[in-house]
Order: C-alpha cells, then sequence, then structure tokens
C-alpha cells in the first residue's frame, strides 16, 4: 500500500468507534447500503451534490481514484455535471458488508459506462467504503477509490524489431538479466528467476501481462540504438544499461 493509503486508513481507523466483533450484516442492512451507495453513484453523472451532502459525514474521508485525499467540502466542490459530449453511468456490481457494532464495511466493485464524443469507455472501480449508524440513519465516514487497471492491447512488431531488443543489460555489477525476442514479444530471463514474458504497447514500450502497473521502457542513442530501458512504475524508473 502506498504511503498515501496508509494515511488514509490510519484517518479512517481514527474515526471508527472502538472495535467491535464482526457480525453478519442482515440481508435488509447490505440491500440499504447498496441502495444508498447506488444513489451516491447515480449522482455523479448530473453532479448533483446534494445527494453526497446528505450522506457524507462532516468528517468524511475520502481518497479518490487518483490518490487525493479530500474533505467532504472538497468533495462536494468536484462533484459538477458531465460536459457536453459526455453521457456516463455507474452501477454497483460485487457489494460486500461486514458489521461491527454501529460501523460497516462495505467492499464494492462499480461498472462505469461512459461515451465519449461517441466513442464507449468501460471503466471498473473498487471501492472500500466505512458507514456509521447515526440518528439520522448511516453516513459515509470513509472511503478510497481505486480504477481496476487491465492490460493495454498489444500491437504487432516484426521479428527483426522485436529482436532488436534482444541482448544483455546490466542494473548493478552483480545484476543482470538477458532479454531474448519470440513470436510475439520478449523474454527476459534473471539468473534465480523465472522468465518474464513481454508484449509491445507500442514502440519501445512493453508490458508483462498481467502486471498493468508496471512498463519497460526502452531508450536509445543519438543514432538510434538501444541503449538501455528504464522499469517504470508509478512514474518511478529503475535504469537498466545494455552491455556491448
Amino acid at each position: 500500500m502506498s504511503r498515501l493509503g496508509l494515511a488514509a486508513a490510519a484517518a479512517f481507523m481514527a474515526l471508527v468507534p472502538a472495535p467491535a466483533l464482526a457480525e453478519p450484516a442482515p440481508p435488509a442492512l447490505v440491500a440499504e447500503l447498496r441502495g444508498l451507495t447506488q444513489q451516491l453513484l447515480d449522482a455523479v453523472a448530473p453532479g448533483n451534490a446534494a445527494i453526497w451532502d446528505r450522506y457524507l459525514d462532516p468528517d468524511v474521508v475520502h481518497v479518490d481514484e487518483n490518490g487525493a485525499l479530500q474533505s467532504k467540502a472538497e468533495l462536494l466542490r468536484a462533484l459538477t455535471p458531465l460536459p457536453p459530449g459526455l453521457v456516463g453511468s455507474i452501477r454497483v456490481d460485487s457489494f460486500h458488508v461486514t458489521l461491527h457494532g454501529d460501523t460497516a464495511i462495505v467492499a464494492h466493485e462499480d461498472q462505469e459506462q461512459l461515451d465519449f464524443h461517441g466513442q464507449p469507455l468501460h471503466t471498473r472501480f473498487r471501492n472500500l467504503d466505512v458507514w456509521r449508524r447515526t440518528a439520522a440513519g448511516w453516513r459515509l465516514i470513509g472511503q478510497q477509490t481505486a480504477a481496476v487497471l487491465h492490460d493495454p492491447p498489444a500491437v504487432a512488431l516484426s521479428r527483426a524489431e522485436l529482436c532488436a531488443y534482444a541482448g544483455r543489460y546490466r542494473l548493478t555489477d552483480a545484476i543482470a538479466l538477458t532479454i531474448a525476442c519470440d513470436a510475439d514479444g520478449l523474454v527476459a530471463t534473471r539468473e534465480g528467476r523465472p522468465p518474464v514474458h513481454y508484449r509491445a504497447e507500442v514502440r519501445d514500450v512493453f508490458f508483462a501481462p498481467g502486471q498493468p502497473r508496471s512498463r519497460r521502457i526502452f531508450r536509445r542513442d543519438a543514432a538510434g540504438r538501444i541503449s538501455g530501458f528504464v522499469e517504470r512504475r508509478e512514474g518511478e524508473d529503475i535504469v537498466w544499461r545494455r552491455e556491448g
């Protein structure tokens, strides 16, 4: 978990009352919280901040899909209608509730459908919500949202293009790996570890299927020759240099 995620989790726990033993959530409660959650999601596209204002606790802690930590006031200011040319909706899909006294922990996944100027986009979000039972009803005291990442579409490179990346690359004097080309991508082998297969996203940019958070980006010198690559994850680079 990132430092921001840890900070948000700590803030959530500060808002949660003294721990209570977990118990099964009654079906009626699950249905109620699911209905409240869907109301909040239905209010996103039209920018209906009044719905969110009704169910957000004054001291809510919210972490959006970009990792931004928001207060209630900041979240409400960000709720504006979709601009012209965009039509969207979000539907609750999976929904799981764990009850701890007057606190409910809800894990749910939501499917967003967005028409972006005639082009359909489909995004899935995973959320962790913390609801507290109050005299006025259930109020949301914490929420963290993450976009569910998936592999990008791969492009086809010729065998000659792929094999141009083949060679030995070094991180330190003691750490090196070998890259070979195969029929549809690259195979990276590091001593003591299983081989990793990579597919091309675009020229010089590769990804490992099932690992959408990271990329392997090859660098070229002034003459266009491959001089090494960086392993990039969350904007941070680890530099490998080509031998020879």
